[in-house]
């Protein structure tokens, strides 16, 4: 089996690829700003500045790229990664994105689709996978705005997706060639907002009046209008509602 580095090891979704890479066989390092101390494969790297990079690739046919921040930072990352990925000749590097990064005209958006089309300019040879939200990411939302008696909710559709089936596919690719941009991946239902809101306050025994809220400009109209979607994706399985009932994270209302 190949060697495998898997980038934000220590997140949400690496977390789920590590685990799958490894129990498919694969020799699987992992790198992050903060590794876990049990791991005796992990590597500590700030990608943004890239010291120690180049042990960390030595002698790996493939990368996982799945660290990424909205505070900022991903294009120097991708940048350092690059550079040090077709200097250790690295044969495939895996690219998780966002379904709508060339639609929705939101900053952190425009920066993933910009490192796409560097991926895509590169000699490397790359895989590029586009999701929609994750359900952690929907719950999360939903925590911080049940902490008031009206809970005010976007008044969007979502369509959220369960990362240990993206992690799925992203093992699978992980030993495949090259295919540059893939299909995208969505979950299982395109649902208002307000439904997955409601599921949430069930699901914690909680009473909120729900508050639809709308914002001017042309990010909100671009998620009003569905650019975020992918319903002719739907390829995810587990709905919110079942994401939920297995949940055992609780929020501090």
């Amino acid at each position: 089996m190949s060697t495998i580095l898997v980038t934000g090891a220590t997140g949400t979704l690496g977390t789920h690829v590590v685990r799958r890479l490894r129990e498919d066989g694969h020799h699987v390092r992992t790198l992050s700003r903060h590794p876990r101390p049990d791991d005796p494969d992990a590597h500590a790297v700030d990608l943004r500045e890239g010291t120690g990079l180049d042990r960390a690739l030595d002698g790996v046919d493939t990368v996982q790229h799945l660290a990424s921040t909205p505070a900022g930072g991903d294009m120097a990352a991708a940048g350092n990664l690059i550079h040090a990925a077709r200097a250790a000749n690295v044969h495939h590097l895996v690219y998780i994105s966002i379904v709508g990064v060339d639609r929705v005209p939101l900053g952190y958006y425009k920066t993933k689709h910009t490192i796409e089309q560097a991926l895509l300019a590169s000699d490397l040879g790359v895989t590029i996978v586009r999701a929609t939200q994750f359900h952690d990411l929907v719950r999360g939302l939903c925590d911080r705005l049940a902490r008031i008696p009206a809970m005010p909710y976007p008044d969007i559709d979502v369509q959220p997706i369960d990362p240990a089936e993206v992690a799925l596919r992203l093992a699978h690719l992980a030993g495949e060639e090259p295919a540059g941009r893939v299909d995208d991946m969505g979950g299982p239902l395109v649902e208002p907002f307000q439904d997955l809101a409601r599921a949430y306050l069930d699901s914690r025994g909680l009473r909120r009046r729900l508050w639809p809220l709308r914002a001017p400009g042309r990010i909100f109209a671009a998620y009003r209008a569905g650019e975020h979607l992918a319903p002719e994706h739907r390829v995810g399985r587990t709905t919110f509602a079942e994401y939920l009932a297995r949940d055992t994270t609780t929020a501090t209302i």
